[in-house]
């Protein structure tokens, strides 16, 4: 087998800043050391051999080692990770496949890891093996669970797709996956600044009934919330008793009316397609509800169209039908600022956008009563 290649500090920095994938080898070894612990945020299916397999964005693991280097052990040809030691950012790794990538040349001590999944793949799940310490280092005790939790449901824009692009137009340089980074969507934003441990269950393109531009009808965000492996159809997460979000954000309607309706879908008019959605978002916030409790806070997330007020006015009344109802723990987030410029990829939210919209839902849950 080959031995794998350590990279010190620097140079994986200096890849980092070029693009560059790290080292690659064959991680057999590292897998069967089961010595390897972490501490995972996010969703994920554990495997009999103690990796982890997973499909939603933003999906992260932390660990603690002792010693001067450290090895990330991952099978994934189609994802894009950040590598973090000490909580500064040495390496992204791009589509890794199946790897051992080390950091080493590191100060003889006790440092933090993290590697955070950057992208999106609904196709395809990767593989996380766990981290591996250097010769003569140690791998520690995981770090603790966060006892904030909060979970952000949603498309494009909870994904952070395109965020981190300098231009609208990707395809000449590097195409949407080169170009997000969910680790730098609002929702992560706000979950490192409350300390919260979080999940980031958002897909591109789906809607709460219908899908961008009435794209792959029959199917819609609802088809796959329930997974843990996007890909696997029928697939099941099996929530662990260990996550209990006090808040869920739900952003669920920008694919629903940022486009007109076609010829041949199964809504005539655009009424109809209202009287839907907010039918279809009730039974999802029951689901909820069933899920967490009625202590969790929900909101209901709702952006500016430039289109349409019907996203807004729509959200509006489901909220409002909530608390006829009894439920006085969901609340309505509208958010727009003029500071927003979309010039991520395909007129998406940018990294400045991201930064603003965080703020403001910052502001709103500091409005909330939560006791956390």
């Amino acid at each position: 087998m080959e031995t794998p290649r350590h990279l010190s500090r620097r140079t994986l920095v200096a890849a980092a800043a070029a693009g560059l994938v790290t080292a690659v080898a064959s991680p057999s070894q590292a897998v069967g050391a089961r010595g390897a612990r972490f501490h995972t945020v996010g969703r994920v299916e554990e495997a009999a051999d103690g990796s982890v397999r997973y499909s939603w964005p933003g999906v992260c693991f932390e660990g603690r080692f002792r010693g001067t280097g450290v090895g990330v052990v991952l099978d994934d040809t189609d994802n894009d990770y950040d590598v973090q030691v000490d909580g500064t950012t040495v390496a992204t790794l791009v589509t890794p496949g199946r790897t051992v990538s080390w950091v080493d040349g590191l100060g003889d001590g006790g440092h933090s890891v993290r590697v955070v999944k950057r992208t999106e793949s609904p196709w395809a799940a990767g593989r996380f093996g766990g981290f591996v310490a250097a010769p003569g280092g140690a791998i520690l005790a995981r770090p603790r669970a966060r006892s904030r939790q909060i979970e952000f449901i949603g498309d494009s824009y909870t994904a952070g797709y395109g965020n981190v692009s300098e231009t609208q137009d990707c395809s000449g340089n590097g195409g949407v996956n080169r170009n997000s980074n969910a680790d730098l969507a609002f929702g992560a934003l706000t979950a490192r600044k409350l300390d919260a441990d979080y999940q980031i269950n958002a897909f591109s393109g789906r809607g709460m009934v219908r899908n961008y531009n009435g794209g792959e009808p029959g199917t819609d965000f609802r088809t796959y919330y329930d997974r843990a492996l996007l890909n696997i159809e029928g697939d099941v997460w099996r929530k662990p008793a260990s996550w209990r979000p006090q808040v869920v954000v739900v952003g669920l309607g920008i694919n629903d009316f940022s486009t007109p309706l076609n010829p041949g879908e199964r809504w005539t008019t655009p009424d109809e397609l209202v009287t839907a959605y907010e039918s279809a978002y009730h039974g999802f916030l029951d689901k909820l509800r069933g899920r967490y409790g009625p202590r969790t806070f929900v909101v209901v997330a709702a952006a500016h169209l430039w289109n349409t007020t019907a996203f807004a006015e729509a959200t509006l009344r489901i909220v409002e039908e909530r608390g006829r109802r009894g439920d006085a723990r969901v609340s309505h987030w509208y958010y727009d600022d003029p500071g927003l410029d979309h010039l991520g990829c395909d007129w998406h939210p940018s990294l400045n956008d991201h930064r603003i919209i965080s703020g403001l839902l910052d502001d709103h849950l500091a409005g909330l009563p939560l006791r956390w």
